[in-house]
């Protein structure tokens, strides 16, 4: 469930209402909505939103009224309009990189940044792992957690026009790699994000070391 968590306090809600307490998640990933609803053991229909538009992607979002739920998300630091001011939670050691990868799956990315090489083929310059929040002091509190216990060499934090960005490049992403996926239950993540860092260490392979293979190998990727 800490999964979970990381995954709400990105992109899920809640609110109260005149007919009851609710909650809500939203994704353009119809997979991780889905898998949400299913650990959430929910029977509410998840909804389809197409906006107007060429190239707007179809949104999924399950709405859950429970006030049982609502009240435990409040005891656990979310409350209804947080994006600007939600602050860090306090999170058991043991179940940090669990809260990292479902707010990753939310709110984060995955990034190959491409250059020409000499024969004209394009190779990776790097690797990012990025990051948002519309609340500074929560990446801010992300960025000392991570720091601390993955000694990971970033420590600064990128504005944007509405929001912000804590990047990661190559090592300190593939620090974030072993340690968002080594300890967790297959498909418990987001395929798509994955499978990015998959392809990374496919065209990279002299970055592949014994805990990275093992960690392909577990969740079905062909370490080469």
């Amino acid at each position: 469930m800490a999964y979970v968590l990381g995954y709400w306090y990105a992109d899920g809600s809640i609110y109260p209402s005149a007919r009851g307490s609710y909650l809500s998640a939203t994704s353009i990933d119809r997979e991780i909505i889905y898998k949400i609803k299913d650990w959430l053991k929910s029977e509410h229909t998840i909804r389809e939103e197409k906006p107007a538009g060429l190239n707007r992607k179809t949104r999924f979002i399950l709405r859950i009224g429970n006030k049982s739920l609502y009240n435990a998300l409040r005891k656990l630091g979310i409350y209804p309009s947080k994006s600007l001011t939600v602050k860090f939670p306090n999170i058991p050691s043991h179940f940090l990189s669990h809260f990292v990868r479902g707010y990753f799956d939310g709110d984060g990315c995955i990034f190959l940044e491409m250059r020409k090489g000499i024969t004209r083929d394009r190779i990776i310059k790097r690797l990012s792992a990025i990051f948002t929040s519309g609340s500074q002091n929560f990446l801010v509190e992300l960025c000392k957690l991570l720091g601390r216990s993955l000694k990971l060499k970033q420590s600064k934090i990128y504005r944007g026009h509405r929001s912000y960005q804590l990047r990661y490049f190559t090592s300190d992403s593939i620090e974030l790699f072993k340690f968002m996926y080594g300890n967790c239950s297959r498909g418990a993540y987001l395929t798509r994000k994955f499978d990015y860092f998959g392809r990374y260490f496919k065209l990279r392979p002299q970055k592949l070391d014994v805990s990275i293979k093992k960690i392909l190998d577990k969740h079905g990727h062909v370490a080469k």
